[in-house]
């Protein structure tokens, strides 16, 4: 089973959270290519990488991609969340779990900033 966990990372706002969760609800609604889809929060909201990692394993996850949903390489996205997988990679070593590139790094970004600047220019 294949499963995709969003990570951002998190907020003291409740609301910023809440929109994450509605992303992946969006997300769930829309994608059949995934057995499951969750989301996880870096720091400061629940639930954390390595449990939401967790939990899929144990809801039959054998092949997970992270997607971080980060619009820039900084620390969190080149050191963090790398470590944290690490860390329940040599929990389950037989779980094959692949980082996708963050949302910044996709050549469709121009076009998705340009439309939003649009739509607020019309």
């Amino acid at each position: 089973m294949t499963h995709l966990l969003v990570v951002a990372h998190g907020s003291r706002q409740d609301s910023s959270n809440i929109e994450i969760r509605e992303l992946v609800t969006r997300l769930r609604n829309r994608c059949s290519l995934f057995d499951g889809i969750d989301y996880a929060f870096l720091e400061i909201a629940k639930p954390s990488i390595k449990d939401a990692l967790r939990q899929q394993i144990a809801n039959g996850a054998i092949d997970i991609v992270v997607l971080p949903y980060f619009l820039a390489a900084g620390r969190h996205v080149l050191t963090d969340i790398p470590e944290q997988i690490g860390q329940v990679n040599i929990e389950a070593p037989n779980i094959k779990i692949n980082i996708a590139p963050y949302l910044g790094a996709s050549e469709k970004i121009a076009d998705l900033l340009i439309d939003q600047a649009f739509s607020a220019y019309h």
